[in-house]
């Protein structure tokens, strides 16, 4: 029963070793039902016994279909990616696939040559969480008619599927939770995500600008000393209120207030995005927008399967309402 080291075992092994063809052996590590059930337990245990593996590769080949996804995220460091990859693939291996994740870490070129891997290696179909300068990626899937979802963000309006969130609404509503729980509210963003950005800042606009505010400010800060600064600033012009433009900002932002001695809530109230929270316990109650992350992964998943049988039909949107959810990080 044993085989040589280092050599893969075949179909061919196995039946040598148990007597029948390999067609039969075939079939019966197939479960197909022509071969009877003793025969089948009886040739799949001597498989096992002596180590074989399906050969993806040559079923790939026969039926034109690797049954893998290729998923490209911006970098498992942020918790929102880590949340979305664990629910992408559960949803992915419920659905009979594997999934190859590759992190562009909001490069364009990187998550150029990182989609040029993924085609390479013959994956059915494509979800990415694009960032700035991924057209060129996209306009690439496009022209080699490879199936692709974009997910949480897009380039331009109904150009592409794309499964997302009302983010425009989420940073209303988060702006609004700071208003009514009496702050005065400041937008910081370090990232300046494709779509994301934007929205959510149209989002804080709108609710100061329906609040009566004098001022509406916001800022892109890129480092922690730009954020202290900035914030020393705020506070003595009043602002006393902080959205975040995504929780791993927001748990950032509460380490720097404690460097500095200032309290959350008492000196700044604050308000994150993507509750992340709601999936992990963590030691530091953080209100932030939710919008039904795994809910989204399977409707991208969905989307993806339904693009892959279905190449010519318009490209579909899926938008997801947000909603608040409130720890107490508000002062309220």
């Amino acid at each position: 029963m044993s085989n040589v080291p280092g050599k893969r075992v075949t179909l061919q092994d196995i039946a040598r070793a148990t007597g029948y063809t390999a067609n039969t052996v075939s079939h019966a590590l197939k479960d197909k039902p022509d071969i009877a059930p003793q025969t089948r337990e009886h040739i799949q245990n001597v498989a096992r016994q002596m180590g074989y593996v399906r050969n993806e590769m040559a079923g790939a080949l026969r039926s034109g279909r690797t049954k893998t996804l290729g998923l490209i995220v911006g970098g498992m460091s942020n918790p929102f990616y880590s949340k979305m990859t664990d629910d992408i693939q559960d949803e992915a291996m419920a659905a009979g696939y594997s999934l190859m994740i590759f992190c562009s870490r909001d490069d364009p070129d990187l998550e150029y040559r990182l989609l040029e891997t993924a085609i390479s290696r013959q994956v059915d179909g494509i979800l990415l969480f694009p960032c700035r300068g991924s057209q060129r990626g996209i306009d690439r899937m496009r022209a080699l008619n490879i199936p692709y979802v974009l997910m949480s963000r897009y380039l331009v309006p109904g150009q592409d599927d794309c499964v997302v969130c009302d983010e425009e609404q989420g940073g209303y509503l988060a702006t609004m939770h700071l208003i009514q729980a009496g702050r005065r509210p400041g937008y910081i963003y370090r990232f300046d995500a494709i779509y994301s950005a934007e929205e959510r800042k149209k989002g804080f606009l709108r609710a100061c600008g329906e609040s009566g505010l004098s001022s509406a400010p916001y800022a892109m800060c890129k480092t922690d000393e730009e954020v202290c600064r900035l914030l020393l600033r705020w506070r003595e012009q009043g602002i006393n209120g902080l959205f975040l433009f995504c929780d791993q900002e927001a748990w950032s932002a509460y380490s720097l207030l404690s460097k500095m001695h200032l309290r959350i809530p008492e000196d700044f109230a604050i308000v994150g995005y993507d509750n992340v929270q709601g999936a992990w316990p963590l030691p530091s109650a953080l209100c932030s927008v939710d919008y039904r992350t795994r809910d989204m992964v399977r409707s991208g998943i969905a989307l993806l399967m339904h693009r892959m049988s279905d190449r010519r039909s318009a490209p579909e949107t899926i938008v997801f309402q947000p909603r608040i959810i409130c720890r107490g990080s508000c002062g309220k």
